[in-house]
């Protein structure tokens, strides 16, 4: 066999066999696998009588001196906790307070005969909208279009389905009021 054959075939079965301890290496590294590696906490049992013939399949015995030891998974490993953990002020509050504005522009929608969903929270930010855009110079057909898009949301929030035609109008009335009431 020549030289340079063999050297070629020196550095692919070289380089197989890095590739295929770099996979056992990696492979023996990390898995999905979810079994415990620390040492279990163990409860001393109240009968030294127990042998390890009339443990269950999920605990192990283990044998201290003068004392018999029964360890098992653990609540944590078994099942989930009998309350979910919620966090402090969630799910938060369920009504959302209104300012003076606020009240004055719900107050605005519902004399031209809208009535806001839930709280109001999104009617109120629908003209927290239209002020700023107003402010920052938008086109009347943008302003619009987005709240006409809001009132379409805000309507399916509520369960009630609106026509595009009936949103239009609508829209044009959540301008109106905003900038006479909340601007």
């Amino acid at each position: 066999m020549p030289a340079r054959t063999r050297s070629s075939l020196t550095r692919v079965l070289g380089a197989g066999a890095a590739a295929l301890a770099a996979t056992a290496l990696l492979g023996a590294c990390g898995s999905d696998d979810s079994t415990a590696t620390s040492t279990p906490s163990t409860s001393v049992s109240a009968t030294t009588s127990t042998s390890t013939a009339e443990t269950t399949s999920g605990e192990a015995t283990t044998t201290a001196p003068g004392d018999t030891a029964t360890t098992s998974p653990g609540e944590a490993a078994t099942a989930p906790p009998a309350q979910p953990e919620t966090e402090p002020g969630f799910p938060g509050p369920t009504e959302v307070p209104v300012d003076d504005r606020g009240q004055a522009f719900l107050d605005g929608l519902r004399k031209q005969g809208v009535e806001p969903a839930a709280d109001g929270s999104i009617a109120i930010n629908t003209a927290n909208y239209i002020c700023a855009a107003t402010a920052q110079g938008s086109s009347p057909e943008e302003i619009k279009t987005i709240v006409t898009a809001s009132v379409g949301s805000e309507a399916a929030a509520a369960g009630k389905e609106i026509s595009e035609a009936d949103a239009a109008t609508t829209a044009d009335v959540y301008i109106t009021v905003a900038r006479d009431t909340f601007c």
